[in-house]
């Protein structure tokens, strides 16, 4: 099970997500046009399963190395600075997800301190906005994940990049 949920954790999460947007916006279609009506919820709903997709694709876009990058000019380049330009850019995402983290957790102790319930749902805005750090602490271990496996696999070639799409320099 443990497995499962490393290899397909944040799939799982974006789908779920991903169709709860999609029930969401199709009942919100069919009570506007059939019964010239609104649900006060779905939109609220829609939203925040949304960014909920929006930060696990983040972070499986991240394990599986697919974030947009310019890995045909990192090919391009000597291996030796090929691996430092890799490493510069991992490491300030890395920073940049301590930042976050920090800010996210303020944030969020602001929201526990001084309740905010959501206008549809009411609900406490804190369990929707915990996204915030539940996606940079997933992000931020993917990518040392990475480096473990890489390191753990031999340190060759580019940590995260499979053989196959690296050519020799």
């Amino acid at each position: 099970m443990m497995l499962w949920l490393e290899k397909h954790f944040e799939e799982f999460v974006c789908c779920l997500a991903l169709s709860v947007v999609a029930t969401c916006v199709f009942l919100q279609v069919i009570m506007r046009y059939l019964f010239h009506t609104a649900l006060q919820w779905s939109e609220e709903v829609a939203a925040i399963g949304m960014v909920w997709a929006v930060y696990m694709g983040a972070s499986l876009c991240v394990r599986e190395r697919f974030h947009i990058r310019i890995m045909v000019g990192v090919m391009a380049l000597p291996r030796t600075m090929g691996r430092i330009v890799v490493f510069m850019a991992d490491g300030l995402c890395m920073l940049f997800c301590i930042f976050m983290l920090i800010v996210s957790f303020d944030y969020l102790s602001v929201l526990a301190k001084y309740t905010s319930r959501t206008p549809s749902l009411g609900i406490n805005e804190l369990y929707p906005q915990s996204i915030l750090v539940i996606g940079y602490t997933l992000i931020l271990l993917r990518l040392l994940q990475i480096y473990i496996l890489w390191w753990q696999e031999g340190a060759q070639g580019l940590p995260g990049m499979r053989p196959e799409h690296e050519e020799p320099v």
